[in-house]
């Protein structure tokens, strides 16, 4: 497996995928993608072991099934050299169970990567050869560096863009890698993972001595790294869960979730101060995870204080969802997570797939001088705007707002979250009154709620106006200085404008602060 090559196509600023045109063919369509579309992985790591397999948009991929079991193969290496035997009994088990699940999901295959216990242990290799003979899944080991470099490449599935250092961390280990413009760079390994100290002797201070040395060690070989820090790992994930609960943060979405160094601290703080049952009940942590979640806070404390990011993201894609990149042709890659996604649920669930397309350039002139990643969302937003019409019409504009919100979209932070769903529920509803989201909103400013509102009125009026992509259709002009907005419709095209839609166009101009002006058109003659 080698590290791939950026491309010099021009990219969209501030998303850093590549500048393919805002409705470029969907590759989710492409035969070299459909191979993709069901593609089943399992992760055999130090503390649990984990079947994902993928489906849907090849880019930006649904989770089809998922299942992790607690095996902590890892357990006791430090003193025996061995896997733990009961760990070994309970991953066997799931390699049996897997197989099987795979069998019936019409799999033609399952990549299997074993990490740092299966690669230390003295019978590792007598584990792997038992595994392939009892179930017939050939367990590829990774060393540290092809570890974190699969990991590094999980976050890329999610941010092409992405810049910073990569830090996963498993039961016996912890990998940093480096990346930039769309590429893997540096990348080193450590026995930092928290089953290994755990078993460290000489206590807590033998234990703070040893995780600075060895992070003090990796910064020498790392070099500076004051770009952003993503964080890879369950324990990661716990310990932001946990941070989640101290904060009262509302949107329980742990991909995309930012920490400043301050909030480390505390939260570090927090951890030990708390006792562990009560932390477990309110974060809903697993007890397994969270007897090692102290452990790793101490090692993330050290590397915040040794790094000095300017800032910490949780990713929930690693090693599992590197591997799946690793499958894909560049041209795959070099799309838009968020925009393939909901080109993929449009094409799945709308009523009229391709009336997004429609939906955006009609509405675009509002959009003119909007900056490239406001675009990217209002497009984001017309090819989800229909794909809840199932939902009962009372309802609908909340199943909007919550789907947005909390759906496994990559490429999309917690604010754009809340602008995208506020934008959806409003192509239903006027109105944004409810209890449940309040916390949610304030999320976001005035500004931004407003531009919401203003958006799915948009939607929500040019839904109205459903017609054939190839007709002569209606077009809308916007003068910002003058404050008018214009409807222009052609004498076929008049029928359509009904009550309701001269209603919701009148809505949106309230919201613009607008006059309206209707102006019949000639139809443009067809070449």
């Amino acid at each position: 497996m080698a590290e791939q090559s950026s491309t010099s196509r021009a990219t969209v600023p501030e998303t850093g995928v590549a500048d393919l045109g805002l409705f470029g063919k969907p590759l989710f369509e492409d035969p070299s993608a459909r191979a993709l579309a069901r593609v089943g992985v399992v992760d055999v790591g130090s503390n649990s072991v984990r079947m994902v397999v993928f489906d849907g948009a090849a880019r930006s991929p649904a989770y089809f099934y998922n299942e992790k079991i607690m095996c902590a193969l890892g357990a006791g290496m430090a003193e025996t050299g061995h896997l733990s035997p009961g760990g070994r009994v309970r991953a066997l088990s799931a390699m049996r169970r897997f197989k099987k699940l795979a069998e019936g999901m019409g799999l033609s295959e399952l990549t299997v990567v074993a990490t740092a216990a299966v690669r230390d242990a003295t019978d590792g290799a007598e584990f792997r050869d038992e595994v392939l003979r009892e179930t017939g899944l050939r367990i590829w080991v990774i060393d540290g560096r092809e570890e974190a470099r699969l990991s590094a490449q999980g976050v890329l599935l999610g941010w092409p863009g992405a810049y910073g250092l990569v830090c996963d961390i498993g039961g016996s280990s912890m990998e940093l890698a480096e990346i930039s413009g769309g590429r893997v760079g540096k990348r080193e390994t450590s026995q930092l993972g928290p089953l290994k100290l755990r078993d460290l002797k000489g206590g807590a201070k033998a234990r703070k001595a040893h995780i600075k040395d060895v992070i003090e060690g990796l910064k020498e070989q790392m070099g500076a790294q004051r770009d952003r820090l993503f964080l890879v790992g369950g324990s990661w994930r716990a310990i932001a869960r946990i941070d989640m609960v101290r904060r009262g943060y509302p949107l329980q979405v742990l991909h995309e979730y930012r920490m400043t160094a301050r909030a480390v601290s505390a939260t570090v703080k927090y951890i030990k101060e708390t006792d562990p049952e009560e932390l477990r009940s309110i974060s809903g942590v697993s007890s397994s995870r969270m007897a090692l979640v102290p452990y790793a806070a101490e090692v993330l404390s050290r590397l915040v204080k040794t790094f000095k990011p300017k800032d910490i993201a949780i990713s929930s894609y690693g090693i599992r969802e590197g591997m799946l990149y690793e499958q894909m042709p560049q041209r795959l890659r070099d799309r838009d997570p968020l925009i393939e996604a909901c080109r993929f649920a449009e094409a799945k669930d709308a009523r009229m797939p391709g009336f997004g397309k429609t939906l955006y350039n009609f509405i675009l002139p509002l959009y003119k001088a909007s900056p490239a990643p406001r675009k990217r969302l209002v497009k984001a937003a017309c090819l989800l705007h229909d794909v809840s019409w199932r939902a009962h019409p009372d309802y609908r504009a909340e199943v909007c707002f919550d789907n947005a919100t909390r759906a496994n979209l990559g490429g999309l932070k917690h604010a754009e979250r809340i602008f995208l769903g506020l934008a959806l529920l409003h192509r239903y509803s006027n109105k944004r009154e409810n209890a449940r989201f309040d916390d949610l909103y304030e999320m976001v400013d005035d500004r931004v709620r407003a531009e919401a509102e203003i958006l799915g009125k948009a939607m929500r009026f040019g839904a109205m106006l459903w017609m054939n992509p190839d007709e002569d259709r209606g077009e809308l002009r916007w003068f910002s200085k003058k404050k008018l907005l214009q409807l222009r419709l052609t004498q076929d095209m008049m029928p359509l404008f009904g009550e309701v839609a001269e209603a919701r166009l009148n809505s949106l101009a309230g919201s613009l602060g607008a006059e309206v002006e209707i102006k019949a058109v000639k139809a443009r003659k067809s070449v």
